[in-house]
């Protein structure tokens, strides 16, 4: 702001009571600290410096006016170091994604934050998708991309990123697939428990073959003819044997599943946070 400037060019002359120095120390010419004290001069309606033989003194108003600006400085040194310039902000951003959100998700929704904000470090970590809350409740990280539930966990805060069917999947050259099993089901989390309400709905139990941890895994064994799997469309669509794959008709469908950016409520007031949930742009993704 240039108003500050102005108050710093001040001060520095304040205490030099020398424009040839305060010039050379602040990388201004002479001519613009002489602008710069002509224009303060005139707002405020008063001389502040004078200028005579034996050099360049502080006039009574001088003084007071410099008490005013060091303390002014002060405080805005204060409030910046709590509420940094967003062009400035610096750090480490902790994200947790499933390898598929990481393909299919992060470049498009962190473009923007990383353009504004290039010199913050993104520590990307990946895993199991139903461990993505737990990790962002227990402080792991600062941002999760996962599923959203019902119910958020008391203190955490979404915004949804992505909407995806669940679909029902076997291997291509499985003959006469049905929907009497086996299955192929996450062990836990989100698809899992919206699968066990699907099961639910049709009256049935299914036959569990596998319950494998991640959704790319559960993939690989349907392709193996293990059973019928159920996984978010989004996943099946960035699967690497998604060739291998074919997707099994169902009535009624499985519920839809949303995908959402989550931080802890609390964590809104950090700036590398707050500058991310400002930035977040649902991407342009198969639903």
């Amino acid at each position: 702001m240039d108003d500050h400037r102005e108050l710093r060019l001040f001060v520095h002359l304040a205490q030099t009571l020398n424009f040839g120095r305060t010039s050379l120390d602040c990388h201004v010419s002479p001519a613009t600290l002489t602008r710069t004290v002509q224009r303060l001069e005139a707002g405020l309606g008063h001389r502040l410096f004078d200028r005579g033989p034996r050099g360049v003194s502080l006039t009574a108003q001088g003084h007071r006016f410099r008490a005013y600006a060091v303390q002014a400085l002060e405080l805005w040194r204060a409030y910046r170091e709590e509420h940094p310039d967003p062009a400035e902000l610096t750090g480490r951003l902790a994200v947790f994604a499933t390898v598929t959100a990481c393909q299919a998700l992060l470049p498009d929704l962190l473009a923007p934050f990383r353009a504004a904000h290039p010199q913050v470090r993104l520590d990307l970590r990946t895993g199991d998708a139903a461990a993505a809350l737990a990790r962002l409740d227990e402080g792991e990280v600062d941002v999760a991309v996962a599923g959203i539930p019902a119910r958020l966990p008391e203190g955490l805060v979404s915004r949804t990123v992505a909407v995806t069917d669940l679909v029902l999947v076997t291997a291509r050259d499985r003959p006469d697939p049905d929907l009497d099993g086996p299955f192929v089901l996450p062990h836990r989390g989100l698809v899992r428990e919206a699968a066990d309400r699907w099961f639910r709905a049709r009256g049935t139990v299914p036959d569990v073959a596998c319950e494998p941890d991640g959704h790319e895994g559960l993939l690989t064994l349907v392709a193996l003819g293990c059973g019928t799997g159920v996984v978010p469309r989004l996943v099946l669509e960035h699967s690497a044997v998604r060739e291998r794959l074919s997707e099994v008709p169902a009535d009624p469908r499985p519920e839809r599943f949303a995908i959402g950016l989550c931080v802890r409520r609390s964590d809104l007031r950090r700036p590398l946070v707050a500058a991310l949930w400002s930035l977040t742009v649902p991407p342009d993704t198969p639903t």
